[in-house]
């Protein structure tokens, strides 16, 4: 059975991760999605470092399972062939700054009078509206203005830190998905089409306040500043390897307690109450790193399991792709690119019973399906041979 949105085509005009991780989760699903890229280079992560057989795996790591059509969108020729592709498409999605793709002449407006229902989808930095607004962005700004960075550092008031991993392009990513999908659905009800407009911004203060905004959700009192629950992360050392433990209910503790041979802590009275085990954070927490240097990380994890303490390894990326639970789910797959060779990636997250998401092949050269979806939209053999003579397409 094909994927669940099998049918939607899907016009992607996007680049970097935000844009194509979105869209590759949908053609992930089964939509057919066309990736629209400039002949020369194509999208900006095909040129990144990690590389084999010409292809980045930045780029084939967010572009699966698309097609690829290559436009030089500044000449007209190309203009009318994304025109006529529009015609035939569900969504179009664009990553631009707000207000060029209008000056592009691919604006809303433009593409709802060719295809009334259509889905347009624009995804930006900072938002489309206010002082930011035409500001270039990568992810570490969208974590600096977010809050993130603070909330990485652990209080409002330490030094902000990064998080080590993209995460406001990748929320994006996926919040964009899951809005695009609710928006066929709508109009698989209604007949109407929509615009759905998301920023980093806003995807990253939405994930942000379901957790760590507490102190910032009552209004009508002056708003607290953040403290620190602890400075120590939940990374215990052992004598071999590094793991993790985490209790929060009475039950729990006292488990915990009884797997460290500790009894005695159960009568201090700093940790008598959840309450005040969370003001005494930090004096628990070194108390069980101390414990937790005796024995071997093996030993350790077999003796929290057995009370019921939650508790797992904590892995390389290597050793996770080695890991009993991660291979008992199939979690990484393997499968043979055209160019790049073996692939190792992560399977689609979500499973479906009965309409399954797959990885049908790998991310393709700039313009691989320009001559296949142009005969699709009605162009001639020697209409293509003259629009590629005058490098409008590749």
């Amino acid at each position: 059975m094909p994927g669940p949105l099998h049918g939607f085509r899907i016009v992607d005009l996007t680049s970097m991760i935000s844009g194509p991780l979105a869209t590759m989760i949908l053609a992930d699903q089964g939509a057919e999605v066309i990736k629209v890229e400039n002949p020369d280079g194509g999208d900006h992560t095909r040129a990144a470092n990690n590389r084999r057989g010409g292809f980045s795996a930045g780029f084939l790591n967010n572009n699966r399972n698309k097609r690829f059509v290559a436009l030089d969108l500044r000449d007209p020729q190309a203009k009318d062939v994304l025109k006529r592709l529009v015609a035939t498409a569900d969504v179009f999605v664009q990553n631009f700054r707000p207000g060029v793709a209008e000056r592009m002449g691919f604006g809303e407006d433009a593409l709802r009078a060719i295809k009334p229902d259509l889905i347009y989808v624009s995804i930006c930095g900072f938002g489309f509206a206010g002082p930011y607004v035409g500001k270039p962005v990568y992810d570490p700004l969208i974590q600096g203005v977010s809050g993130l960075a603070s909330i990485q550092a652990g209080s409002d008031t330490e030094r902000p830190r990064l998080v080590r991993t993209i995460v406001p392009d990748k929320m994006t990513a996926i919040t964009a998905s899951q809005a695009i999908t609710a928006a066929l659905l709508s109009r698989e009800r209604t007949g109407q089409g929509q615009h759905v407009r998301l920023s980093m911004l806003d995807a990253v203060v939405a994930f942000l306040w379901a957790s760590d905004m507490g102190s910032q959700t009552f209004v009508g009192e002056d708003i607290p500043q953040q403290e620190a629950a602890s400075f120590i992360d939940l990374i215990y050392e052992t004598a071999t390897d590094y793991i993790s433990a985490a209790v929060q209910s009475n039950k729990e503790w006292q488990a915990l307690t009884r797997a460290l041979d500790r009894a005695e802590w159960l009568d201090d009275p700093r940790f008598k109450t959840p309450a005040l085990r969370g003001e005494n954070i930090n004096d628990r927490l070194r108390l069980t790193q101390e414990v937790l240097l005796t024995r071997p990380a093996a030993e350790w994890l077999e003796r929290l399991e057995a009370e019921g303490v939650p508790c797992a390894p904590v892995l390389t990326r290597t050793a996770m792709i080695e890991n009993p639970q991660v291979q008992a789910n199939e979690i990484v797959v393997e499968y043979e690119h055209e160019g790049a060779g073996l692939l190792r990636q992560a399977r689609p997250a979500a499973t479906f019973s009965v309409t399954p998401a797959t990885i049908r092949h790998g991310g393709r050269a700039v313009g691989a399906d320009t001559e296949a979806v142009l005969s699709e939209l009605g162009y001639s053999s020697a209409e293509i041979v003259a629009l590629r003579a005058g490098e409008y397409v590749a």
